[in-house]
């Protein structure tokens, strides 16, 4: 498949000022020889001409020209920019694949790019990333993602597990050669505490990070009619869930997303939990338990005015997750701690606790990080074969110890794709849009 001259659309296919057409692959110059007035191909360098099919003229166009090597995918490409539309820009994709051309596979342009040596794996994630940002901390981290952070960070790590590898393995196979370091136990333990102190900073610095960058799914739970729903909607500044003095009123969650400064909350109202035997209540407070599973933070409201045995118990159920205690009502009874007053939008002291609890980690922004849960799992995976590591050290000998080593370290090769399966990298890239 990496034979054929692919194209795609690369920008959204609806009425504008400009579309771009994408070719790449050993034909591309070729075929744009046969349906435009281009008769000589001057890499780097754009020219104005005219699509024809069967010599009628399609469209007046600009045409960019990439030589193999110097291109987004390291193949001849061809870029055509044409009238924005839908007619014109699928008139001249028909055009291309009447001459030649195949239909590019959603991400092929960046999975040609990996396989020919452009960028690695992590980079091409990134890509994915930029692509799909919603914020500028999204793509910032994306861009630093695209410039080889992940690999600056991992890279003096593999470097050294692979030196450890080969040292073992040359004392395994040339153990007359008694110049070489010969690597003990003792001498591999020290290496082995490093790399597990290692990967669980990498591991938790980007899972702090993700939480800031892609929001905190936060859960907010209560009693019934103790401010819940008066909360979400002063968080939102917008009335979005159904206040009244009736407890029980929230019977279903409701969602909604805030950017606060430091950390944006994807915010989920809950129904009120209680004992109850009105069945659509209860259906309510199940679906409650199951956000609170999933949840990355949990804003227990409590009426400061009426406390009681539920309050208790619940700050009691909550107090080993990430929960943040916040007494309501503050207008009626003050209490020490974080008090607000939701019905009267009186919430700051709740917003400037979060802002700080989470200023160091929007920090991280400008660190080398794991950019996504593919690599952070592909870390714990390693993260776990040292820990195995480790606990073999002192029952087995040293040349045991690199089949363990070689899992770990193949967990790094495969962050930035030096390892990979070809059902990994073609389910990878069909994430992609088409065109990219």
């Amino acid at each position: 498949m990496l034979n054929d001259t692919i194209c795609a659309i690369s920008t959204a296919l609806k009425e504008g000022a400009i579309s771009i057409v994408r070719m790449s692959g050993d034909d591309s110059f070729d075929i744009i020889k046969r349906i435009s007035d281009v008769r000589t191909v001057r890499p780097n360098t754009i020219v104005y001409s005219h699509i024809r099919k069967d010599q009628e003229i399609l469209d007046e166009v600009l045409i960019s020209f990439f030589e193999k090597g110097r291109s987004y995918t390291k193949e001849d490409m061809v870029e055509i920019n044409c009238h924005g539309g839908v007619y014109v820009t699928r008139s001249i994709l028909n055009l291309l694949l009447e001459n030649g051309c195949r239909l590019a596979e959603p991400g092929e342009f960046t999975k040609r790019a990996y396989l020919n040596g452009r960028i690695d794996l992590s980079k091409a994630d990134s890509v994915n990333d930029l692509i799909k940002a919603s914020s500028s901390l999204q793509a910032r981290s994306a861009l630093r993602g695209m410039n080889g952070s992940v690999e600056r960070l991992i890279e003096p790590l593999m470097d050294e597990m692979r030196d450890v590898i080969s040292m073992i393995e040359v004392n395994i196979d040339y153990p007359e050669y008694e110049d070489e370091v010969q690597m003990s136990n003792e001498v591999v333990a020290p290496y082995v505490e490093k790399w597990i102190h290692e990967a669980e900073e990498m591991i938790d610095k980007a899972e702090r990070f993700r939480v800031v960058r892609d929001g905190l799914k936060t859960v907010i739970i209560g009693k019934p009619n103790v401010g819940k729903s008066s909360l979400l909607n002063a968080l939102l500044e917008e009335d979005k869930a159904i206040v009244t003095d009736i407890a029980g009123t929230t019977r279903d969650l409701v969602e909604g997303k805030v950017n606060l400064g430091n950390v944006t909350l994807d915010l989920i109202d809950t129904a009120g939990i209680r004992e109850t035997s009105e069945q659509i209540e209860r259906i309510g407070i199940e679906k409650t338990l199951k956000a609170l599973d999933e949840a990355d933070l949990i804003i227990l409201v409590i009426d400061s005015s009426n406390i009681d045995e539920e309050d208790r118990r619940l700050m009691e159920t909550y107090k080993d997750r990430n929960m943040v205690l916040v007494y309501n009502k503050s207008d009626i009874e003050k209490k020490e701690g974080i008090a607000i007053s939701a019905l009267n939008k009186d919430i700051s002291s709740l917003t400037n606790y979060l802002n700080e609890r989470y200023k160091d980690d929007i920090s991280l922004v400008d660190e080398d990080l794991l950019n996504n849960e593919r690599q952070i799992a592909l870390m714990k995976r390693c993260l776990n074969g040292l820990k195995e590591l480790k606990d073999n050290i002192g029952t087995v000998s040293t040349d045991m110890l690199v089949t363990d080593m070689d899992g770990a370290y193949s967990c790094l090769c495969q962050i930035l794709g030096k390892e990979y399966q070809e059902d990994l990298i073609d389910h990878m890239f069909r994430n992609f849009c088409l065109g990219k």
